[in-house]
């Protein structure tokens, strides 16, 4: 019988805590744990689920899609419209990497410390 578990939390290591979960909070909407600080932020979903935000001194952000730094992470994000996210996305602080994969229907996108994530066409 298999263990079971449930997902409590997705945590990405960053240079500035605050900073990139209020990124992801405009992005989301999401709400800020109440027990956020300068080492650590997070966000909280309906279903209890938290996006962390670690303090890592001397982060390197990840190098996508080449591996000079691993990408660490990867947070997919299921949108009605990918023009108007990303659009969105970019007024916020994101940033849009050259190389785009199947870009009619998802955007591969990088958060203000560099992780890149998706916006997919629901």
């Amino acid at each position: 019988m298999p263990l079971q578990m449930k997902l409590s939390a997705i945590t990405l290591d960053c240079p500035d805590p605050p900073a990139l979960a209020a990124f992801y909070q405009q992005a989301t909407g999401l709400a800020p744990h109440p027990r956020s600080d300068a080492d650590f932020a997070a966000l909280t979903c309906e279903n209890g689920l938290t996006i962390g935000f670690q303090r890592v001194d001397d982060h390197r952000a990840p190098h996508w899609p080449t591996q000079i730094v691993p990408q660490q992470s990867h947070l997919d994000f299921t949108v009605d419209d990918l023009d108007e996210a990303e659009a969105r996305l970019l007024e916020l602080g994101a940033g849009k990497p050259d190389h785009q994969p199947n870009e009619d229907s998802r955007r591969v996108l990088t958060d203000p410390a560099g992780h890149p994530f998706c916006v997919i066409r629901s």
